[in-house]
């Protein structure tokens, strides 16, 4: 059975073999709008709960065919969502306290408290959808930062995927290798997406972004009045990532005393902030990334050989764009979705000359590139159809180049075709003004576009 958590309907199920005082809570629960099931045995209320989605269950402690206590224990672990109150002629300390570790939402005496069933229920109802929107919320994230966000269905992608999945199921240390662009950072957050840390913090450095000096105390922190400026406690990056993963970016620009550091804290999983003597521990997964050759940087000595193999355990290569072509028109479409649906632009589509000349293109910024360029033709667009002339010319020239074509500087007909092409660039694709700018007939530019196969 599954709990729909889409529905805003509140269903319980009332378990109880006393027929009587089971209609008279079933009246009174249905008066303050709950969906109300009845069973009088453990085994009917068991059978109805695998059809059935409930969100409380109100169970007699004492029945024909079991102990209410006992079936807490059994259906929680099956049912986490659901909660369960037990319901007693007698009440009973032992079986309360019991019933609670068991996982019951509450324990109470029949009789005394009917006037306490319905705000119990109300109590436990909002526990249920505060339950509910946080695996809704966890789901969204799942999927905004998890392997279900890295498209593509080349085998290049593919394999790095599959192994990023395998690693991420354990505490293993990753190293991510590939050219600026290619989504290492994406891969970092599916890999603690997928692991047991997912509930703790993600975070991230960027190694290149900062002098020795502020590096240092981001990632170890520091004591107040540990240097100029200091005028608080703060805690470091590597405090801040404990029960989760710390990912850090460029780890090739890393000085090499705080490589000395870092590899400290792998070592022993002990680190001190600046201006402090006393040692603190953290206990985080490691996601390291970079386009060097970290194996090269070592043998030169500008990276830590030990460091370097504590961070090699697991190595990932995330493959360029321009070797994962058949993914660039999946990948170009969801940022024309992501980038319409962010400034609110009717749906789009691109025609096949849009995405011809992307496939065409080498992608020196990768993934990267791909999106600030379909950004901008999205901002530039009138219509619904994204075309080729969107595109910037610099890179529709060197599509042109790429795919085979020649383009002699010393032809004419290549010059006039460079300069048709930078004109419908700068009108948006607007034939009309490309024409009166190039002051030819608009009709002489249609034929020039279908003689140079220009879309």
């Amino acid at each position: 059975m599954k709990n729909n958590y889409a529905t805003a309907l509140k269903k319980i199920l009332i378990i109880d073999d006393e027929e009587k005082l089971r209609s008279l809570l079933t009246r009174i629960i249905k008066l303050e709008g709950f969906i109300v099931t009845e069973a009088g045995t453990l085994k009917a209320g068991t059978r109805l709960l695998e059809k059935e989605s409930f969100d409380i269950i109100l169970c007699d402690v004492k029945l024909p065919d079991g102990n209410g206590v006992d079936f807490v224990k059994e259906i929680k672990p099956k049912y986490p969502s659901i909660e369960i109150i037990l319901l007693t002629a007698y009440g009973n300390i032992a079986d309360g306290v019991q019933a609670m570790k068991n996982g019951a939402f509450d324990y109470i005496t029949k009789g005394d408290d009917n006037d306490k069933i319905i705000p119990l229920l109300n109590r436990a109802i909002e526990k249920v959808q505060l339950q509910n929107r946080i695996q809704q919320l966890e789901q969204q994230v799942g999927k905004q930062y998890g392997f279900e966000s890295i498209l593509g269905e080349s085998a290049a992608i593919k394999e790095a995927v599959a192994m990023a999945k395998k690693v991420a199921l354990t505490d293993t240390n990753v190293l991510l290798l590939g050219e600026t662009g290619t989504g290492k950072e994406v891969f970092a957050q599916a890999i603690h997406q997928g692991s047991n840390r997912k509930t703790k913090s993600f975070v991230a450095l960027n190694c290149s972004t900062f002098s020795k000096d502020i590096l240092e105390s981001e990632l170890f922190g520091h004591r107040q009045g540990a240097f100029t400026g200091a005028v608080k406690d703060q805690k470091g990056l590597i405090e801040e990532a404990n029960g989760g993963t710390l990912f850090l970016d460029e780890i090739g620009e890393m000085p090499l005393e705080l490589q000395a550091k870092l590899l400290r804290i792998l070592e022993t999983g002990e680190f001190t902030r600046l201006g402090d003597t006393k040692p603190a521990r953290s206990d985080f997964r490691l996601i390291a990334a970079t386009n060097k050759d970290l194996q090269k940087e070592s043998d030169e000595h500008r990276f830590r050989p030990d460091l370097f193999y504590r961070l090699n355990v697991f190595q990932i290569r995330l493959p360029a764009l321009r070797d994962r072509v058949k993914d660039i028109e999946t990948l170009a479409k969801h940022f024309v979705q992501q980038y319409a649906a962010k400034i609110n632009k009717p749906a789009l589509t691109t025609d096949a000359g849009f995405v011809q000349k992307l496939e065409q293109y080498k992608w020196p910024g990768n993934i990267r590139e791909l999106k600030n360029i379909i950004e901008r033709a999205v901002i530039l667009s009138d219509g619904e159809i994204l075309t080729s002339s969107l595109l910037p010319f610099d890179m529709l020239q060197s599509s042109n180049i790429s795919s085979g074509e020649t383009m002699s500087a010393f032809s004419m007909a290549s010059m006039e075709k460079l300069q048709i092409l930078k004109v419908l660039n700068y009108t948006k694709g607007n034939k009309a003004e490309t024409a009166r700018l190039l002051e030819i007939g608009l009709t002489t530019l249609y034929r020039k576009l279908e003689e140079y196969n220009i879309n």
